[in-house]
């Protein structure tokens, strides 16, 4: 993994980024920090095209988006619009809102779907991928709601958005299932995972919890991941999420790029 794979997330700065006056200094100091990309979510309301041209301004790269579930199902060529401008191939179906996923229809359907838009999208040259959390995890019969997603979608239309943080609290080695995707994982989200001593599950800056990175890092490379993604939900250093994106960013360019 080069340094100039790693992005952060920018959902992880969500409460930042709600002008595009915000956006601009927000965006400024994640380059300062060193990142030389970012994925596009969590934005207040922002012009495409003036999005296209903070980034630019500000020297970053759009390495992917995470867009509304609706519209990447129902409207699929304005995904695709939005990302020609933003010079970007990669987008992400952010989480299975109103669907049930202890339903085997309803999952079936999803990635079907699924399928449907990421077939737009690679004709037009840009890539669909699903980003779990934890629920994709949920067992039906025999089968986990990812394996179900995968196996009932065309590989060539829905890849993966990998977060490690999320498999691990689902009970899965994130390290394992990087394998699992081999040709399908473009996209990781580096996300930390630790345990108070009152038992609570928290974020944690990369480097900062229980995950065995170098591992998760082998194996993602070997399964062909094109962009590392920093992202932390919440429980920021010193309550500020500038610090985390630092101190995450600090232990990967330290420990883990090449």
């Amino acid at each position: 993994m080069k340094i100039e794979q790693v992005a952060a997330q920018l959902y992880t700065l969500r409460d930042h980024l709600k002008t595009p006056e915000q956006i601009a200094g927000t965006l400024r100091k994640v380059r300062k920090i060193g990142y030389q990309a970012v994925q596009v979510a969590g934005l207040g309301p922002v012009d495409n095209n003036e999005l296209a041209r903070i980034l630019e301004g500000e020297g970053l790269i759009c390495c992917s988006s995470h867009e509304n579930a609706a519209t990447l199902l129902k409207s699929p060529e304005a995904v695709v619009e939005k990302l020609n401008i933003l010079g970007c191939t990669y987008t992400a179906y952010p989480y299975p809102k109103d669907v049930d996923v202890s339903s085997y229809k309803a999952v079936r359907g999803l990635a079907r779907a699924l399928s449907n838009a990421g077939r737009v999208l690679i004709e037009n040259g840009k890539v669909l991928t699903y980003h779990n959390h934890d629920l994709e995890f949920h067992r039906i019969k025999d089968r986990t709601v990812l394996d179900i997603i995968l196996s009932e979608s065309d590989p060539r239309y829905l890849q993966v958005e990998l977060d490690t943080h999320w498999a691990q609290a689902g009970g899965v080695n994130p390290e394992t299932l990087c394998r699992k995707l081999k040709g399908r994982l473009p996209l990781i989200h580096l996300k930390d995972y630790a345990v108070t001593a009152d038992r609570k599950r928290v974020f944690a800056e990369v480097g900062s919890g229980n995950l065995e990175w170098p591992g998760i890092i082998r194996e993602a490379e070997a399964s062909g991941c094109s962009w590392f993604i920093v992202e932390q939900d919440g429980d920021w250093l010193d309550n500020d999420p500038f610090s985390s994106l630092r101190e995450s960013f600090r232990y990967v360019k330290k420990r883990l790029a090449d």
